[in-house]
Formats: structure tokens, C-alpha cells, sequence
């Protein structure tokens, strides 16, 4: 008996002891301290209980968070029975203090104030809020604390405000009014609805002018959500107007297993709005609609457009989220709208059709074919004049174009015929690779007319020209050309900057008719030519064979002062220059079987067709000096034939001298000349 009275003994000393501490002002005192210090602990705050009484069926406790932050719970409540019936108040009229709390910049202030009733198995709270400027009241059932049951209205929240409390910048202002009306949010047993009105809205164009350096004219705008939730469905509209663009989507969505049955619409009046969302930097109008169906492991997204004015529709199916066949089709873009649209100069007007049949969307194992068409195309030739510095206006110039692309895993290869006034372009194959971004391929280059090129090359040429090569570029750039031009051929290379042609058999006179150069010989040349594109200099080293002379002042003259004709003979020898930009210089060493023609470091402008030259000519024994300046077209010709009348002179005194002195005479003259 005596175990059993020590034993209950100790419990009651026990339950004095917890009573004490727990229900007294005195062990309230002494737990205070303890549950400052964990309090400070959980929430990093110099937080203190300004008031903390707790009875057997009582509580009355102040918290202080930080000075100007304060929650405040009074009520009573049953040990025996577990209910409580609590009224609490949260003053937070300094929420800028609590970021160690809130983990986030907020400011501002925030009350709410209400009662908590229940037991441990059903809790009803019952509250109000004045959160951003708003007229809220909520309640909320708990079952085992588990939210089942929300009703919520917000009354004229302001948008502003909320963003100023949550540390955004005040990009708009409007009225939001909301109403949750929850009567279960047990998940696959969802039975309630929410109604979302924003009203009086307004862009702030100041922060977005500031914050994006987008100009928007006075933006207002509404929203309208209203969605009910049913067991796992949710059928909803959601509509925002204004007066840049107009956003509708309203259908079925069953979040869990996800499928989706919602049509989309998109009517947007300046797309430079959408950049703070998209980060895309483009603008003009866009207008978009179509329909999303299916689940996360099939689901089809299709739509319309008018992009750039065009006819555009298209179907993707994706696996996953991720896009796994394309098709898409683009009729009549106008080309020059969508320039605008992303900001680019207005290089040319076109309309541009696009066919896109990819069965397969995964980068890694691409499959499908992309077909496209220009047409009615047009060169903007003032922009392009102006924005390249052409010295001369571009011609007018119209164009037109085919591709087709063929998709297979990571090799792209493309078949293109452009057409247009100034030249035309085949390519039979274009392949990219996508693993190194290398890129090979043919093409045939047709320029109808050479003198088109003018405002380009800034000399006038005569004829036509075709070529045929073949590109690679990878690390460096490779290009090979070849041409049957001028009667003979040319073989070039181009590796990065340097360029290096062989030159067989080519007709002078065709070249200097191409080149609308005098056709004063006539002959075929074979030469080398290496030329560094970026330094503009390089040298040509040529041997010219089966050479007549047109034609021309210079043989004239020297057939003049020589009584030879030079336009008989057949010439061969070497021809060389050095180029440096538009600056020539040539010499030519020419043979015939008695006569030759030669010139050192003749000085030629390609641009200004300047010409200055000194021409040494020996005509059968005959010497001859000609200069040449001026425009190489009509060049000043200067004559210094004072060897041969020297040479003439003497033979017709020593012919007289001859009849009067004799035979003799001949040395002495040789004395005198």
C-alpha cells in the first residue's frame, strides 16, 4: 500500500507540476522565455510575446514578430473534449521586416482578422482581410486539417497595390474582384467554381517605356475567368480584351491523368507588347486560333494565322510535351510585312508559299521535307543602293525562287533555283551537316547580262557568264569555279580569303570586249592569277600566243616611220601585273619572227580607266617610242621616232655623198653621226 500511495503521489505531484507550468501565470512565466527563444529560433526575427497567458480553458496571447508586427489569439478551448473557439488578428503593418521570413522583398501592409473553431476532427475558419486595398472575406473547413471546403470573395482588390506588395514594379492598375466558391477540394471529388473579373484595367506605359523601351499607346484592358471544377474536370472561358489584343481559350482540362480539350485564340494588335513575355523583340498584329487535344503522351495542337498576311495553318503532335511531327502550310506571306514584323530593313517585296511535312520533330532523328516558293519578288534597289554604298542606283530587279528540303536526322540537304534580272542560281544539292555545322554543296551561277552588275563592280562590261563549282565550308571556306568564258576556260579556287585561277587559252579580243577595252589584239593567253580578297592585291603571270594586232594608232605610226607593217606579223610572249585594288601594273615582252613590243610597269586604274604608258617597239630594226595617257578608251599618243629618222637621215646623205666623193664616205659619216 504504501508503493501505491508513493506512486500516486508522484502523479499528482506530476500533473501539479504540468498544471503549474502549463495553466498558472506563474509557470507562464516560465515557459515565456522558452517559447521566445524557439520562436526567434524557427523564424530568425527578435520576436517576444508581449502578452502569453494559457488556462485549463483559456488562451490570450500577443506575439510580436517585429515591433510594427504583431498576431494576436484569444479564446477558449476543452483539454477533455479537444474543441477550441479562437479569434486571432494579424497586424502586419510593416512587411518589409519579415523578409527573413517571407524569403521574398515584399512592402506594404497586411491585416486579416477572424475565428477558428472546431475540434481535431472538423475546424471552420471564419475571416476577413483588407489585403491590397480589398474588401475579402474567406472561410475555410478543415477535415483532420485538411482543407475540404473554400468560400473566398475579393471585392475590388487593386492590382497595383498587390504588385507593390509582392516587390513588382506597378506595370498595371485595375480592380480585381474574385469569388471561390469550393464546397469540396477533395482531389477526384472537386465540386465548386471561380469567378475572376478584373475590371478598369491600365498599362502603366511609363515602366514599360523604362523597363522594355516599349512605346504603347494608352492600353486598357478586362479579364474574365470562370471556370467549374467537377470530380477530375475542369470546364472553363477565360477572356482578356484590350485594345493592343484580345487572348480567349475556354474547354475541358482533367489535370490528373492530364487531357486536354480547349480551343485558343490569340488577336493581337501591336506583338511589341508581348515582348516582356515572349523576349521575342518583334511588332506589327497578329491574329491566331485553333485547338489543343489530348493527354501528356499524345496531345495535337493545331491553328490559323494571318501572319504578314498570308494564309497559315498548321497541326503539331507532341509526346511528352516535346514536338514530335510538324505540318504546317504558309500561302501568300507577304514578305515585306514580316521584315517589318522583325525589325529588319525592307530589302524586297515577295509573296512566299512554305509547305512543312516533318514526320519526325526530334532534333536528334529529324525526318520530313520543307518546300517553298517566292514569287512576284522585287528588290528594294534604293534601300539596297543606299544601305551597301553603290556608288549608282541598283536596276530595277525582280525575282523568283523554288527550294525543296529534304530532313534526315542530322543531315539537311536543299535543291534551290533562284531566278532573277540580275543573274540566276542553281543548286542541285546543298547538304548541312548539323553535327560540326558544315555545309557542301554544287551551284550554277547564269548572269544574262554583265552590264547590270555595274553599280556592283562600277565598270561596264559587255556579254554574259556562267559558272559552275562547288562550296564547302566547315573550318575554312573552299570554292571551286569553273567557266568556258572568252573562248577558253578558266579553273579557280578559293580558300577563305585567297583567290587563285588558271587561265587557258582565253581570247583577247573577247576579253576586251567584256571589258569594253579597245580590241587592238588579237591572240590567246594562258596565265595565273592569285589575288588575296580581303588585301585586294595579287599578281597575274601570262604567256600570249598566235598574237595579231587591229587596227590601231600605234602600228599605224610605227608603219608610218618604219615602212613596216607590224598588222602582218604573229606575235608571242609574256605578260605580267600587279594588282593592288584599282591600281595596275603590267609589262608585256612580245616577239614576232622580226620585230617585238615592249612595256614595263604600264600603269592602268581599273576604276577611272586612266591609262599611262611607255611602248618600246622594234620593227625589223626600227626602234620606235610610244606613250600613252589619258583614258584608255581615246589615250593621248605621243610619238618619238628620232632613232628612225636618224637611221633614214644617214642612208639618204650617204646615198648622195656616195655619187660625188665615193665609196669612202660611209666612215667618215660614221664619224659625224
Amino acid at each position: 500500500m504504501k508503493i501505491i500511495g508513493w506512486l500516486l503521489g508522484i502523479i499528482v505531484l506530476l500533473v501539479g507540476v504540468v498544471y503549474t507550468m502549463l495553466f498558472t501565470s506563474l509557470g507562464n512565466g516560465v515557459m515565456k522565455p522558452l517559447i521566445e527563444t524557439e520562436i526567434q529560433k524557427q523564424i530568425h526575427l527578435p520576436s517576444r510575446l508581449e502578452r502569453f497567458s494559457m488556462g485549463m480553458s483559456g488562451l490570450d496571447i500577443l506575439l510580436e514578430l517585429t515591433p510594427k508586427n504583431t498576431i494576436a489569439l484569444k479564446g477558449t478551448y476543452s483539454l477533455f473534449t479537444q474543441t477550441f473557439d479562437v479569434d486571432y488578428d494579424v497586424s502586419l503593418r510593416e512587411l518589409s521586416s519579415l523578409k527573413s521570413l517571407t524569403k521574398k522583398e515584399l512592402n506594404d501592409s497586411f491585416y486579416t482578422d477572424g475565428n477558428v473553431k472546431g475540434d481535431m476532427k472538423f475546424v471552420k475558419v471564419i475571416g476577413k482581410s483588407d489585403v491590397a486595398k480589398s474588401n475579402t472575406t474567406y472561410k475555410v473547413e478543415l477535415h483532420d486539417f485538411n482543407p475540404t471546403s473554400i468560400i473566398a470573395k475579393v471585392s475590388n482588390l487593386d492590382l497595383a497595390s498587390l504588385l507593390h506588395i509582392l516587390g513588382e514594379k506597378k506595370y498595371a492598375d485595375a480592380a480585381v474582384n474574385l469569388n471561390v466558391n469550393f464546397k469540396n477540394i477533395t482531389p477526384h471529388k472537386l465540386d465548386g467554381d471561380i469567378l475572376l473579373l478584373t475590371k478598369e484595367g491600365r498599362i502603366n506605359r511609363a515602366v514599360m517605356k523604362k523597363d522594355f523601351n516599349i512605346a504603347l499607346p494608352r492600353t486598357l484592358f478586362s479579364m474574365n475567368l470562370d471556370a467549374k471544377l467537377q470530380g477530375d474536370d475542369v470546364d472553363y472561358k477565360y477572356l482578356l480584351k484590350s485594345n493592343l489584343a484580345k487572348i480567349s481559350s475556354s474547354g475541358k482540362v482533367k489535370p490528373e491523368p492530364l487531357h486536354v480539350a480547349i480551343k485558343y485564340g490569340l488577336d493581337v494588335a501591336q506583338l511589341a507588347v508581348l515582348k516582356p513575355i515572349t523576349g521575342a523583340d518583334i511588332r506589327g498584329n497578329l491574329r491566331l486560333s485553333g485547338t489543343v487535344n489530348g493527354s501528356k503522351e499524345k496531345m495535337t495542337v493545331d491553328g490559323r494565322s494571318d501572319i504578314a498576311d498570308s494564309k497559315t495553318t498548321f497541326t503539331a503532335v507532341l509526346k511528352d510535351f516535346q514536338p514530335k511531327s510538324v505540318q504546317a502550310n504558309i500561302k501568300d506571306l507577304k514578305l515585306q510585312k514580316l521584315l517589318y514584323m522583325i525589325k529588319q530593313p525592307h530589302y524586297a517585296d515577295a509573296l512566299f508559299d512554305l509547305d512543312v511535312a516533318i514526320s519526325n520533330a526530334d532534333v536528334k532523328n529529324l525526318q520530313g521535307t520543307v518546300k517553298s516558293r517566292i514569287k512576284n519578288g522585287l528588290l528594294d534597289s534604293k534601300y539596297l543602293s543606299k544601305a551597301y554604298e553603290f556608288k549608282t542606283l541598283m536596276p530595277r530587279s525582280t525575282f523568283h525562287a523554288t527550294t525543296t528540303t529534304t530532313l534526315h536526322k542530322n543531315n539537311i540537304d536543299t535543291k534551290a533555283d533562284i531566278f532573277s534580272t540580275l543573274a540566276d542560281l542553281y543548286v542541285k544539292k546543298a547538304h548541312f551537316d548539323m553535327k560540326d555545322a558544315s555545309l557542301k554543296s554544287d551551284y550554277k551561277v547564269k548572269v544574262h547580262n554583265l552590264n547590270n552588275l555595274f553599280f556592283a563592280t562600277q565598270r561596264h562590261l559587255k556579254g554574259n557568264f556562267i559558272g559552275t563549282g562547288e562550296i564547302k565550308k566547315a573550318k575554312d571556306l573552299d570554292l571551286t569555279l569553273h567557266s568556258d568564258i572568252a573562248g577558253g576556260k578558266v579553273d579557280a579556287k578559293l580558300h577563305n580569303d585567297d583567290f587563285h585561277a588558271d587561265i587557258n587559252k582565253l581570247r583577247t579580243l573577247e576579253i576586251l570586249d567584256m571589258l569594253i577595252y579597245p580590241k587592238i589584239f588579237k591572240s590567246d593567253i594562258d596565265a595565273e592569277l592569285n589575288y588575296n580578297l580581303v588585301a585586294q592585291k595579287g599578281n597575274l603571270k601570262g604567256f600570249l600566243s598566235n598574237g595579231t594586232f587591229t587596227r590601231n594608232q600605234v602600228l599605224d605610226l610605227t608603219k608610218q616611220y618604219a615602212h613596216i607593217d607590224l598588222y602582218k606579223q604573229l606575235f608571242k610572249g609574256d605578260v605580267s601585273a600587279n594588282i593592288n585594288k584599282e591600281n595596275i601594273l603590267a609589262s608585256l615582252d612580245l616577239k614576232s619572227n622580226t620585230s617585238s613590243i615592249t612595256t614595263k610597269d604600264t600603269y592602268l586604274n581599273s576604276k577611272t580607266k586612266r591609262i599611262k604608258s611607255v611602248i618600246d617597239i622594234n620593227a625589223n630594226g626600227n626602234p620606235l617610242v610610244v606613250k600613252l595617257s589619258g583614258n584608255v578608251e581615246k589615250p593621248k599618243v605621243q610619238v618619238d621616232a628620232s632613232k628612225i629618222l636618224k637611221k633614214e637621215a644617214t642612208k639618204a646623205v650617204t646615198k648622195e655623198l656616195k655619187k660625188h666623193l665615193g665609196k669612202d664616205v660611209g666612215n667618215l659619216l660614221k664619224g659625224l653621226f
